[in-house]
């Protein structure tokens, strides 16, 4: 653990040139590694978000680039592709390239992710690696790459368009305007705002927030983008800060405070400006952004913190491969591996990660992940008679283990499979019984349905025999999907009698039958059908 780049053989072979693109937000360093990326003979982009390995994966193959999706929950392979768009989890260590592009590379310091971006920086092969984040990431990369002997090259970047914070509040609801994105952080407190300022005035919202599926996300993001829609505010919380080309005039912060999942906090710098900075896109509508507050009392913190540098980011995240865990579990089998009498349980993954991490010895560079909600899954599978490897594999799950809902379908999952060895779908949900949510309470369940389906296919993609229902799965996450679209065209304000058909709604019934459509929309017609 005191030496990981020794762990990635392959990238130690070459000598390779690193270049740092860093800059605050829209000051086109992606755009300058990407062009590059285009011009390579074979390459990869790693991104921390689905959204926007999609997005880059469009970009390469419309510019005639042919390149493959890899996340976590998709596989798109293009014939004779050379390129390949993943999130960074997904990024493939073994595989020789000319060029890689790692995005948002401050995300080395993030306290549950940051590993896999080390992972990416330390063990991508490649004869370029364009590297490409905030400024406050520098220090602590070039340290990093001392080991390695590479050669790196640091470009600094301005941003294109002015960002101007301004020095009065919104006041009145009334004084939304087109292009205005409105931020807050909780999912209650999104359409409260929404209902607010679409009361207020001419308006209508789309909402962007972290727990809507991503096909949702980015067909909102859309909406508000397209000037002939009706959809020209933006309500959201912070997952607007990157993923999504979005074009805002102003972004107007409804509070300064969030729940980070421990206690309610002030937002850091880097937040306040990763969120401010989507304002004012260049090359769009908006080349001028705007910030401002709902309360006066916060201006004095925005202002302190868009003049502030980000924070240096001090030491980067780390966590043992299975192959660490493996060994160290054999070396030390004879007390990891047998029934404690006293208490009737078996020190299996959860008291093996607990121990290892406990003696990890580490560099003043590195700190261990906060694995918590792992060691919560490894407590889960322990006591099911399943190997250490696919003990490992539940573990790095995409499990919200703070949602009730999913964390059951994990359970169930992981059941089935020990005791079958394959897991249906049907087993645990019913296709068919999914409906419209008609309260807040009920598109949170929708939400946390459409998550379990979401693992479904995650672990089919690991799993591939054994959970074998992936089209299925597949097939109802695009009708929840679906329905939550409709609950939030629905919840918008309408004046009375009016009713629209989502065109997303029309397209749908294209790919699947409409007499299976109708369960979920009973107002399908003639002409949608």
């Amino acid at each position: 653990m005191t030496h990981p780049h020794l762990w990635y053989p392959n990238a130690r072979e070459k000598k390779r040139k690193v270049f740092l693109h860093v800059g605050p937000t829209n000051s086109g360093k992606t755009h300058n590694a990407l062009k590059r990326l285009e011009a390579s003979s074979s390459g990869v982009y790693c991104g921390p978000l689905r959204l926007l390995a999609r997005e880059v994966a469009k970009r390469l193959n419309e510019a005639n680039v042919p390149c493959n999706l890899t996340t976590g929950q998709e596989r798109e392979e293009i014939e004779g592709a050379k390129h390949n768009s993943v999130t960074v989890e997904m990024a493939d260590v073994t595989t020789e390239y000319q060029c890689a592009v790692i995005d948002e590379i401050q995300m080395v310091g993030c306290r549950t992710r940051g590993f896999s971006f080390t992972r990416a920086l330390l063990g991508i092969c490649s004869d370029e690696l364009h590297v490409c984040g905030d400024p406050a990431a520098v220090p602590i990369i070039q340290r990093l790459l001392e080991a390695t002997g590479d050669v790196v090259t640091v470009q600094y970047y301005e941003r294109l368009s002015p960002l101007v914070p301004l020095k009065t509040t919104l006041g009145s609801f009334s004084n939304i305007k087109e292009g205005d994105c409105m931020v807050t952080f909780s999912r209650r407190e999104i359409y409260k705002l929404k209902k607010k300022i679409e009361m207020a005035g001419n308006h209508l919202c789309s909402v962007v927030y972290g727990s809507l599926p991503p096909e949702t996300r980015t067909k909102q993001a859309t909406m508000f983008n397209d000037e002939a829609s009706h959809l020209n505010v933006l309500v959201a919380s912070d997952a607007i800060g990157m993923g999504l080309n979005l074009n805002i005039s102003r972004i107007i912060f409804s509070t300064l405070e969030k729940f980070d999942g421990v206690c309610i906090r002030e937002l850091t710098v880097p937040e306040i400006k990763q969120i401010a900075g989507r304002a004012g896109r260049y090359g769009s509508k908006f080349p001028v952004g705007e910030v401002t507050c709902l309360d006066a009392e916060d201006l004095p913190l925005l202002h302190s913190s868009l003049e502030s540098p980000s924070p240096i980011i001090e030491r980067a995240g780390l966590f043992p491969t299975y192959d660490l865990l493996s060994v160290y579990s054999r070396l030390h089998g004879t007390n990891f591996f047998h029934p404690i009498l006293n208490s009737g349980i078996c020190l299996t993954l959860f008291l093996l990660q607990e121990r290892f991490l406990e003696k990890a010895k580490l560099s003043p560079d590195y700190f261990i992940a906060d694995c918590e909600d792992m060691l919560k899954v490894a407590a889960i599978v322990d006591e099911l008679p399943l190997g250490l490897y696919d003990k490992y594999l539940f573990c790095q799950s995409p499990v919200d283990v703070n949602d009730d809902i999913s964390t059951q379908g994990l359970i169930q999952f992981a059941e089935n499979y020990a005791k079958k060895g394959i897991v249906r779908l049907k087993e645990i949900f019913t296709p068919g019984t999914l409906r419209v949510p008609t309260t807040h309470n009920k598109l949170k369940e929708l939400e946390s349905v459409h998550k379990v389906l979401e693992l479904y296919v995650w672990l089919s993609y690991r799993f591939e025999d054994s959970f074998p229902d992936r089209e299925l799965a597949d097939s109802q996450k695009s009708i929840c999907s679906m329905l939550i679209e409709e609950y939030l065209e629905r919840s918008g304000w309408q004046q009375p009698g009016q009713r629209r058909v989502l065109p997303s709604l029309q397209k749908l019934s294209q790919e699947y039958d409409a007499p299976q459509l109708r369960k979920y929309f009973p107002e399908i017609d003639a002409r949608s059908k």
